[in-house]
């Protein structure tokens, strides 16, 4: 579900018209929808409804700090994977005792930030990383909260990329193993052992791999318990998906994902840690562009766009689709031919979609990408020298810009030239 609908012809975020932004901004940007992010949070939440269950709203899908003040303010946590997200996650209003620590090669001075900041949770990936964390945490006279994150070795229907819950791949502890690691976090000075995690990957849209993940930790957990070492949460990340293409298949509910939690932990009394990330905030974004040029290529026709691929990397970097909405509403009948969509970027692969059937559109006209909201921005460079793009926020009938378009001279500021080459 989002709030982006044409409403007398026009595309409008919520009640605001999309060239109203433009008009006041530029392109390309960035455009949230309030209540899409509030609904979509608050179905997650409610299916949860009965259960001990936490939602720590993943980070790195949307790090605006606009973004993250109305999650928290909902009372969602954070799951962060630096010490970068986890300060604005904080500076953002979300208490560190909802905050959860995540990811495969967290530094010293990040393991002592989150020491230092009374965080809920770190999500230990590797035995040399749990013997520093019990160091670090002895030497500050103090316990880490520690879960660790176990490798199940379950195949999800994935990209490539974005899987990691299988054995060849780097994030988490090879399941043979783990429960001598349990055993060792048990023993460690320093360490206060709360649970364990998993997180199989981004982007599934079946119900299946998360059971057999599921299972693996319940059985786990119940093995550890007869060895009287009780873990008091399950963390299950992320990972559900949503659709990006109007035939894809339908994700599963959120109210399938939580009845399949609580078949698998609702007679273990553990709290349960929720991820989510793109299931919130997927559907809650647009990035809006504006035609530059309309060209007509020896072997096909290109509709040249003001957004690259700095901007939204998804298509060049995992051959994602989005669907491309013209603001101007096309007439019923209007003819569609098939377009290759793509950027400024001086690179072949600046490439948004190929052979695209598109109604006509003209130089100026704008364009909307769908189901933009997560790891659009927040991947975003500034290749090419181009300026990161605004992030604006819709409530209703009103907008604010909640991350301006940075200057050229802003952007070099930060550069200096060594005195032996003045």
């Amino acid at each position: 579900m989002d709030h982006f609908t044409y409403k007398s012809g026009i595309l409008h975020a919520e009640d605001v018209p999309l060239p109203r932004i433009a008009e006041s901004v530029g392109t390309p940007f960035y455009v949230y929808s309030s209540a899409t992010l509030e609904h979509h949070y608050r179905v997650i939440t409610e299916a949860f409804t009965g259960q001990d269950a936490h939602v720590c709203f993943a980070t790195k899908t949307n790090g605006n700090k606009a973004v993250l003040t109305l999650l928290g303010r909902l009372g969602a946590g954070a799951d962060v994977v630096s010490v970068g997200e986890m300060r604005h996650a904080i500076a953002a209003g979300i208490p560190a005792k909802r905050v959860v620590f995540s990811g495969v090669g967290k530094t010293r001075d990040e393991l002592t930030a989150a020491l230092s900041l009374g965080i809920a949770q770190i999500n230990v990936e590797s035995e040399p990383e749990l013997r520093a964390l019990s160091e670090f945490a002895s030497a500050m006279g103090t316990l880490a909260p520690v879960a660790l994150r176990i490798n199940p070795d379950v195949t999800a229907d994935t990209h490539d990329k974005i899987s990691t819950g299988r054995k060849e791949n780097k994030f988490g502890i090879d399941w043979a193993t783990a429960p001598a690691l349990f055993r060792l976090a048990n023993t460690l000075p320093g360490i206060d052992l709360k649970g364990v995690a998993v997180h199989i990957g981004s982007q599934i849209l079946d119900l299946a791999p998360f059971r057999a993940a599921f299972l693996r930790l319940r059985e786990l957990v119940l093995s550890l318990r007869g060895e009287g070492i009780a873990l008091k949460r399950v963390d299950l990340g992320g990972g559900l998906g949503v659709p990006y293409h109007r035939d894809d298949p339908s994700s599963p509910a959120p109210s399938a994902y939580a009845a399949l939690a609580k078949e698998c932990f609702g007679d273990l009394g553990v709290t349960l840690i929720l991820e989510p990330g793109r299931l919130i905030a997927g559907n809650a974004g647009l990035l809006v562009s504006r035609v530059v040029y309309v060209k007509e290529g020896a072997a096909r026709k290109f509709l040249i766009l003001d957004a690259g691929f700095n901007d939204l990397v998804r298509p060049a970097m995992y051959d994602a689709y989005h669907e491309i909405l013209p603001v101007e509403q096309p007439a019923p009948d209007a003819p569609y031919e098939p377009l290759d969509v793509v950027g400024p970027i001086c690179e072949t692969g600046d490439l948004f979609a190929r052979q695209r059937p598109l109604p006509p559109l003209a130089p100026d006209a704008l364009v909307a990408f769908a189901t933009a909201g997560a790891y659009g921005a927040a991947m975003s460079s500034t290749y090419n020298g181009r300026p990161l793009v605004p992030e604006v926020l819709v409530k209703g009938n009103r907008f604010d810009v909640v991350r301006r378009r940075p200057t050229l001279a802003e952007m070099t500021a930060l550069e200096s030239v060594p005195e032996w080459l003045k």
